[in-house]
């Protein structure tokens, strides 16, 4: 459960201290880590040493520890040398395995657990059960963050994330897939959706390299364990969201997707006949450059004409001719509030479409 390079680590440390050689080897004799550049091959006396009903032992000038977890032997220690300095420097590197076995096994199990979470595979039951004996917080304030890097792997960026929340941290850093880091971010009593915005942007900075896309998504605050699993697929779906309407947003909330939201839901059978009946066949796509560019000016500043022409810098009658000219073929006139919501509407159906073709190759 424990890596070679921890074990490697810890050994390395307390020799360190205390200037005293230690191996740590497997049940089947095999080193796992060790302080000598060439340890000897004592596979025979682990193998005794095993069988016997010792916890501990002197064989030719090594001292020799089992290591248990719950009862059941994971590893031998060997320290260097017979004297009682040795003696009691081993039952302190024991004693600093078995609780390494410890730590690594409740954190892999509350991360199972966290991970059949979010993906629903738990019964309510289970939920309750199971967050007790981990000693979780059944009835904390949460939200789940959602990281998407574009790097092949996770690693990187689960260590950056947990660097960043800190060991004392009561958050849960994870992943699902190797693409994206989710962390369950449990609040501070008078943290809300303003500061968490904060802290997704300080997650965002830590996990960022080089020329790497990051996208951060949060869900909504959950105010029990159970409901935990909504937030990351209400996450989930702000990612999604995200990049067919705001792709220029590196942080988005599912609070603040709007319409684009209700859209996300639509069947696309539905959306092809209502484009159909807004368009007569048509496609925004089939407008040139130009009149795109009219569209989306007059929409961002609130079907101003005298706004849109200014930022266009184009003569007001040349705004109202391009309209006029609009509505003639499409029969809408986004100059009336009606019209410019269906035609808004209409835009983001084939943003939304054209996303959805691209995930069906």
């Amino acid at each position: 459960m424990i890596s070679n390079q921890i074990l490697q680590n810890t050994i390395d440390g307390l020799k360190g201290i205390t200037r005293i050689d230690l191996c740590v080897v497997d049940i089947e004799g095999q080193i796992l880590a060790s302080t000598e550049k060439q340890p000897e091959n004592c596979s025979e006396e682990v193998a005794a040493f095993i069988s016997s009903p010792a916890d501990s032992q002197v064989v030719h000038g090594y001292q020799f520890f089992k290591v248990f977890d719950e009862n059941q032997l994971e590893y031998v220690l060997i320290a260097k040398g017979s004297s009682d300095d040795v003696y009691m420097v081993g039952k302190l590197a024991a004693f600093q395995l078995s609780s390494l076995l410890t730590a690594y096994k409740e954190r892999f199990d509350k991360d199972n657990f966290i991970k059949n979470l979010l993906l629903d595979n738990l019964l309510l039951v289970d939920i309750y059960n199971r967050a007790k004996k981990l000693h979780i917080s059944t009835d904390a304030r949460r939200v789940v963050f959602i990281i998407e890097s574009s790097r092949e792997k996770v690693n990187g960026a689960l260590d950056s994330v947990r660097n960043y929340c800190g060991a004392q941290s009561r958050d849960f850093i994870t992943a699902v897939d190797e693409k994206n880091v989710i962390v369950v971010h449990e609040l501070a009593p008078n943290e809300g959706y303003e500061e968490l915005h904060k802290v997704a942007g300080g997650i965002k900075d830590v996990v960022v390299q080089d020329g790497e896309d990051i996208h951060v998504a949060l869900g909504t605050i959950v105010g029990e364990i159970k409901e935990v699993s909504r937030s990351y697929k209400e996450a989930r779906m702000a990612l999604d969201v995200g990049r067919i309407f705001f792709s220029d947003r590196d942080i988005i909330a599912y609070s603040s997707l709007g319409i684009g939201r209700l859209i996300y839901q639509l069947p696309i059978p539905l959306c092809k006949m209502f484009i159909r009946e807004i368009f007569d066949g048509r496609s925004p796509d089939d407008f040139d450059e130009e009149t795109l560019t009219t569209i989306n000016k007059f929409f961002e500043n609130s079907l101003n004409v005298s706004e849109t022409s200014r930022q266009l810098y184009i003569h007001r009658n040349t705004l109202v001719y391009r309209l006029d000219k609009l509505q003639k073929s499409t029969g809408l006139d986004l100059r009336v509030f009606e019209d410019a919501i269906t035609f808004k509407i209409a835009l983001m159906v084939v943003k939304y479409m054209k996303y959805m073709e691209t995930l069906d190759y």
